[in-house]
């Protein structure tokens, strides 16, 4: 069966004041159910993290909003430090720029190995949240992640780093749509449109890593998860190379663990079925 070309446009074209207003309300929500103070996010000068920011203004109001702005000056682009400070100061909220590059060092230096990259990089991620939720404790606060839908189907994230959050506004966007609320918002265009790059080591971009690029990974995810269309049918219906949807799909599958709680043992598998007979 012959299916419509699924085209980037079909994935973009929302009312993106809609949206906003209805995640804006989704955050007031998950604020005022909790009963915390406000949010806590972390700001890197990229497109998710200023569409974050820019979210939970609107939501909230600046007053009950904090971010953080954690280079770590071996690794981290200038440039990205100077968009962080500008957007923090554009949406007039509190914010602190800690260098996490001592850290990271420290670290290194107290394990005395060298570990490689990606493993120093996901570090980075680790140490990040872990100030996240040291000022969400201190502050009465809840932490805003920053991930959007194709970085959480695809696991494109450090699992306890980047992925963890009290709760992820952006979660439900492609990074495609996300790009387009950016810029709705009012997110400066070199932000908007800068190209992803989780900066865990010197010139890491996202979509070298990842062998595709955003538009044809969201494209795939949208044929797959939102309509529901085989592996076969996503080929026919994309036009992309059939190893682009094999790359998408084996991404999906080998990250399942980052979207699940850690297994725990069925307890009448391995437990209650050795309990003893206890004679009342």
């Amino acid at each position: 069966m012959a299916h419509k070309k699924i085209t980037i446009e079909d994935i973009t074209s929302l009312d993106y004041e809609s949206v906003a207003a209805k995640l804006s309300s989704y955050i007031r929500k998950m604020v005022d159910e909790s009963g915390m103070s406000g949010v806590v996010l972390g700001v890197s000068g990229g497109v998710d993290s200023a569409t974050a920011l820019a979210l939970a203004v609107k939501a909230l109001g600046p007053e009950k909003v904090l971010a953080l702005i954690m280079p770590d000056t071996g690794v981290t682009p200038l440039e990205d430090t100077s968009h962080a400070k500008k957007l923090v100061e554009m949406y007039n909220v509190d914010y602190k720029i800690l260098d996490i590059k001592p850290i990271v060092d420290a670290y290194l230096i107290a394990l005395g190995e060298g570990p490689d990259k990606r493993s120093v990089g996901n570090l980075r991620a680790r140490i990040r949240m872990s100030i996240l939720y040291l000022y969400a404790n201190m502050d009465n606060l809840l932490v805003m992640g920053t991930g959007d839908r194709s970085e959480i189907l695809l696991g494109y994230f450090t699992k306890y780093g980047d992925g963890a959050a009290d709760f992820h506004p952006l979660g439900c966007l492609y990074k495609s749509q996300v790009r387009r609320l950016a810029l709705h918002l009012g997110v400066p265009k070199n932000v908007a449109l800068k190209p992803s790059s989780p900066r865990l080591w010197p010139g890491h971009m996202a979509e070298d890593e990842l062998g595709l690029s955003y538009e044809e990974i969201d494209v795939i995810l949208y044929a797959i998860f939102d309509l529901g269309l085989s592996r076969d049918e996503a080929v026919e219906a994309t036009g992309l190379e059939a190893w682009k949807i094999d790359r998408v799909i084996e991404l999906h599958k080998k990250t399942e663990h980052k979207r699940r709680w850690p297994p725990v043992p069925d307890p009448e598998e391995y437990v209650w079925q050795y309990r003893k007979n206890i004679v009342s």
